[in-house]
């Protein structure tokens, strides 16, 4: 059997009976590794040294809910709650508590997609914008399934679909990829070729809002301190002026040095330096903080090292190439089996970005010979590279909202935030990549 379908089909199995997702990584790894001839000592050889590849993300993490968890000692996220509050009411009607909910998860939604185009922060954002909203988000009665469909959309339509940002080098990554497998493109091409499957994660979302998840649902107000992420603290003018300018700092030092590590160490120092943070609250705080977001890093850790196996079995060039021999001269079944591998080996690997490389040197002498357009090509490729990052266990697209709205021990990461996002938006992409290749 391929070592990639059943490494990916043990992580996932693994995920889905709540064994750890890290837990999970490492002994489909193993499974992996061994089943594609590498060997227990090689197997484990190549995991621990692809752990590396993702070592700064994970730093990168760390030192985001390092910064967020200081953030919240401003009184930031407490100003944001009282004005939720103020916005519903403390007795709201039931008209006014809908327009509430619409405008907290329209912010949700706007947030999510300016973090990738407009503010390319990633989900920097979720630890500081989240946790402060859980309370009046029970208050409302809001699915966090919805929340977490709603955040997931997000982070990946807008760079599946803009030029900009987080954007601008997904396009770079496929235009570049499909010229060194022999198809020459513009990068202005990409755009216009994603717009169908993008469509398809407009449907999605909207199925979840309309649909799937409009019931309410009822949660358990707790104090999310007390699962160690955000504590309540009064706030004044200044410090919230400090506040503002921590995050303007970050953001401004992020875009500079296009790091998150940096953009993360100059929020805070600046939280030190105006007092707003006392020096001897620091080690404490920052440690809180780190602690929030440690769960993601050692994830983000496990995939590296589960992709470095799946690379190195050399059983995803197997796996296409069998699926060409299956296919003949029909394109419809080209586009399913291409777009179905694309989100096979990303659900495994969790990153559409890595995604890419892997599958263009096959996809693009396959497609040529079977008369698919360049337009086609594109919107196959990229719609394969991006199938499965929702859903995906190792995804920071699923981990990201998981850290926010789990702040209270309430969110499961499989069941309400993998399992959610994966029906809604890989089987309509999937379908929507399918009708692109076929029409363009």
């Amino acid at each position: 059997m391929n070592a990639v379908v059943l490494a990916v089909a043990v992580m996932l199995l693994l995920s889905l009976f709540r064994v750890h997702v890290v837990l999970a990584l490492v002994i489909g790894s193993l499974v992996g590794g061994l089943v594609g001839g590498l060997g227990l000592t090689n197997t484990i050889n190549v995991f621990t040294e692809g752990l590396g590849s993702n070592a700064s993300i994970a730093l990168s993490y760390a030192l985001l809910g390092a910064f967020a968890v200081t953030l919240s000692r401003t009184g930031l996220p407490d100003a944001m709650i009282d004005g939720a509050i103020r916005l519903v009411g403390k007795n709201g009607d039931t008209k006014r508590n809908m327009y509430s909910k619409v405008l907290i998860l329209f912010m949700i939604l706007v947030m999510s997609c300016f973090s990738q185009n407009v503010i390319p922060v990633h989900i920097a954002f979720i630890p500081v914008l989240i946790p402060p909203l859980l309370k009046i988000l029970n208050e409302l009665q809001v699915d966090r399934r919805l929340t977490a469909s709603i955040i997931t959309f997000g982070l990946i339509t807008p760079y599946m679909w803009f030029p900009a940002g987080f954007g601008a080098i997904f396009h770079e990554i496929v235009q570049k990829n499909m010229k060194e497998s022999g198809m020459s493109i513009a990068v202005s091409m990409v755009p216009e070729a994603m717009t169908i499957p993008s469509l398809g994660m407009v449907a999605g979302l909207l199925l979840a809002v309309f649909f799937s998840y409009r019931k309410p649902r009822q949660y358990k107000t707790t104090d999310v301190a007390a699962q160690g992420a955000m504590e309540t603290n009064s706030y004044t003018t200044f410090s919230l002026i400090t506040a503002i300018a921590s995050i303007v700092a970050t953001l401004a030092v992020q875009l500079w040095t296009e790091s998150m590590i940096f953009g993360a160490l100059t929020g805070t120092a600046v939280l030190l330096l105006t007092g707003t943070l006392k020096r001897g609250e620091a080690d404490q705080v920052l440690t809180q903080g780190m602690r929030m977001m440690s769960f993601i890093g050692f994830v983000m850790l496990s995939a590296a090292g589960f992709g470095a196996v799946l690379r190195k079995t050399g059983d995803v060039a197997s796996l296409v190439k069998a699926s060409a021999d299956m296919i003949g001269d029909n394109k419809l079944l080209a586009a399913f089996l291409m777009l179905a591998i694309g989100l096979l080996v990303t659900m495994g690997i969790g990153s559409s970005f890595s995604t890419v490389p892997i599958l263009t040197t096959i996809f693009v002498p396959l497609c040529m010979q079977l008369g698919f357009s360049e337009m086609a090509t594109i919107a196959i490729i990229g719609a394969a590279g991006a199938l499965g990052d929702a859903g995906s266990p190792a995804s920071d697209s699923t981990l990201g909202p998981t850290s926010g709205l789990n702040a209270d021990g309430q969110h499961n990461h499989i069941w309400d935030t993998c399992i959610p996002t994966f029906l809604h938006y890989n089987i309509p992409v999937l379908i929507f990549g399918m009708i692109a290749a076929m029409v363009l």
